[in-house]
């Protein structure tokens, strides 16, 4: 609760935090906008491939020039400005850097970047969830094994649900369902970048104006984004999938108690300690009323034994929502700032040492599954493409089916067919043994299959 106050004393004394940012994207950029404000935090580097667009990012946000005019992370640190460099390895590996943001959203650069992290003792902010999703497990404990912090993004939706579910347990209460709001319907599992824009009731113009990229909104439109976000929580939190994954139930915040509570008392979940993505949609495509599409929540209930109606009682004494029995209830956050919030992961990292949630297990997993019928020789082009999307699944299921994880169904050639809406396995496609991505991923899936 006193963050702001310690990074005024960093600033007084001089000693900010030194950060570091690797790729400067829509959300990097949000960060940048608001680094830029904040005290006792010097943004020492940014690496990203093409740094002609960083500095571009940079001048959107508002940061004159002579802020980033230094040359090396060196002159950097002597001088207070930053350093905009295409070479992440040496803002890694630079001694005037101690907290790096990987904002990158690529698996295969995540994985590395974490590794040299370990090796260089950086603590490290992942705003890289498809990083996490596929491999965050085993990164988390590379981190711990090697002394540093490796936290979720907060801003982003997983580390606000963490907070949630953290509040939650703290309080004494148990958690039943958490997760947050999508604008969902089935049929948007098959959609692409070529029909992804009529969904949004963007018009032609519209996209042509504006800086949008297709894939990755398809990505959030397919249920993949999802499904990748409700993994790292799952992974982090200690809740989990129900079997079939996310079933998107229509909600809106008034009916969270009702509608977030077991089937066997009368909601919609499998099992009472769940991961769930509610839908703003009803299926006939009306929109729900009070609806979460843009925020998180957490539903909880109060304890079955003798003397609990003390609790539901102060559950209507205080406006909480409740179902009809008044023993669930439930929190939420209507809205997430994304990167305009990240500061509060980098001073959680570097002023306490912790972060704002990370792996503590591998119970999700996120499962390439085919939009359509596949044949043998097709390409698969990742998240948000043409081929596939992103389902969650149990990972112990997900393991147990061979199934090939959604991080690595990029530029792999497909060896047989795959019927719509089935998952693609290992054995489905042509994969490189030796790339370095997949190494790490088939380690993970040793090291934590026997639980």
């Amino acid at each position: 609760m006193n963050l702001h106050a310690q990074l005024l004393e960093r600033a007084a004394a001089g000693r900010p935090l030194r950060v570091a940012l690797i790729g400067a994207g829509k959300f990097g950029s949000m960060y940048l906008a608001q680094a830029k404000h904040t005290p006792g935090i010097h943004l020492v580097a940014i690496a990203d491939l093409a740094p002609d667009r960083a500095k571009a990012s940079l001048a959107r946000v508002g940061w004159p020039p002579e802020r980033y005019a230094a040359r090396t992370t060196a002159e950097a640190g002597r001088s207070g400005t930053t350093c905009v460099t295409d070479d992440a390895a040496a803002v890694i590996a630079s001694p005037d850097v101690e907290i790096l943001i990987d904002a990158t959203g690529s698996p295969a650069a995540g994985i590395r970047h974490v590794l040299a992290c370990c090796a260089q003792g950086k603590h490290i902010v992942m705003v890289n969830v498809e990083a996490d999703a596929l491999a965050g497990p085993l990164l988390a404990r590379r981190a711990r094994a090697a002394g540093i912090v490796y936290s979720l993004a907060y801003g982003d939706q997983p580390a606000l649900i963490c907070e949630q579910v953290d509040w939650c347990r703290a309080a004494g209460f148990e958690v039943v369902a958490a997760g947050k709001g999508t604008k969902y319907l089935p049929v948007y599992h098959e959609s692409t970048p070529s029909t992804v824009w009529p969904h949004y009731g963007f018009t032609p113009g519209e996209v042509a104006a504006g800086d949008f990229n297709a894939q990755m909104f398809n990505s959030f439109l397919d249920g993949t984004k999802s499904a990748i976000e409700m993994a790292a929580v799952a992974n982090a939190t200690g809740l989990t999938p129900a079997p079939g994954g996310l079933e998107f139930p229509p909600c809106g915040v008034d009916d969270l108690p009702r509608v977030l509570r077991p089937r066997d008392e009368g909601g919609h979940l499998h099992h009472a300690g769940q991961v769930e993505v509610i839908s703003s949609l009803e299926r006939d495509g009306r929109p729900v009323f009070r609806d979460l599409r843009w925020g998180v929540y957490v539903t909880f209930r109060a304890g079955a034994a003798q003397g609990e109606d003390y609790v539901r009682r102060c559950f209507r004494e205080y406006g909480f929502p409740v179902d009809s029995s008044g023993r669930y209830s439930a929190m939420y956050k209507p809205t997430h700032a994304i990167g305009l919030e990240l500061g509060i992961s980098v001073a959680s990292v570097g002023l306490r040492g912790e972060p704002t949630g990370a792996a503590t297990g591998w119970r999700g997993d996120v499962v390439a599954t085919a939009k359509r019928d596949l044949e043998a020789g097709e390409t698969l082009d990742g998240e948000g493409g043409y081929t596939v999307y992103g389902k969650l699944a149990p990972a112990a299921d997900s393991l147990a089916a061979g199934a090939l994880p959604l991080g690595l169904a990029h530029g792999v050639r497909l060896v047989r067919q795959v019927a719509a809406h089935a998952s693609v396995r290992w054995a489905d496609v042509g994969f490189d043994a030796g790339d370095e991505t997949v190494r790490f991923r088939r380690e993970m899936e040793s090291a934590f299959a026997e639980r």
